[in-house]
């Protein structure tokens, strides 16, 4: 936000950040290297030369007060009915995207504050790319380091079989990993949706989504993970 943003399309980041985490307790306010985890999330955003706004959507009061200690710009307060274990990003965006003030955006940069060794330079370069593109969204993934097609399923009676729909038997999938195409999974480095799209299809990404491939990236999902990044980002010097 230190720079003019020359794109025509506005940006907004959003940041969810629910207070019910069962995985580790007030996960996303937790310290992580000094500070609470979504405070990486929050001013790694306010590095970017894009993002017009950087949106918070909590269900906690504490939350939002942490959050606006580290300089978000405005905080969405989520009802409960749709901020728990089982509740949907989409249904997170589009509250946002009905409760937010400031509306004159065309493209949301879904942030994650689970992934908080992200840099500013992987964010600007998504939303650079896509948003010239005709994609209707983009994900970020990274390469996975066995490809899912050597993958199986445990059917009943400890049958062991290849994931469902894949014309493999159990031999073809034991040729070396060569054998088959690179796959990827999804990170929380950055999700990027179209406002519109949204509103006009009811969901976020549609059929036309956009890789953004980064590096392996951590992602905080529990209490060995939280403790392995705490070493990453001491480790690295980040702060």
């Amino acid at each position: 936000m230190g720079e003019v943003n020359f794109l025509k399309p506005k940006i907004i980041a959003i940041i969810p950040a629910r207070s019910g985490s069962k995985s580790i307790k007030d996960k996303n306010i937790k310290i992580l290297n000094g500070k609470p985890l979504i405070a990486w999330s929050i001013q790694t955003c306010l590095k970017s030369k894009f993002i017009n706004r950087v949106v918070v959507s909590t269900d906690s009061k504490k939350y939002a007060k942490i959050a606006k200690k580290y300089g978000a710009n405005e905080i969405i307060i989520r009802p409960k009915n749709i901020s728990k274990d089982k509740s949907t990003d989409y249904e997170a965006i589009l509250h946002m995207i009905h409760n937010l003030k400031y509306s004159s955006y065309d493209l949301i940069a879904h942030i994650r504050p689970t992934t908080p060794q992200r840099n500013v330079f992987d964010i600007d370069r998504a939303i650079k790319i896509f948003a010239t593109s005709k994609y209707n969204s983009l994900r970020s993934v990274h390469e996975m380091s066995e490809t899912a097609y050597k993958s199986f399923e445990i059917y009943k009676k400890n049958k062991l079989k290849p994931i469902a729909n894949l014309k493999f038997s159990l031999d073809d999938l034991n040729k070396p990993r060569q054998a088959f195409k690179n796959t990827y999974a999804a990170n929380g480095v950055i999700d990027i949706y179209r406002k519109e799209f949204i509103l006009k299809n009811k969901k976020l990404f549609g059929n036309k989504v956009m890789a953004y491939i980064t590096k392996h990236t951590e992602e905080v999902d529990s209490v060995e993970q939280f403790k392995y990044i705490n070493y990453l980002l001491k480790k690295n010097n980040y702060k």
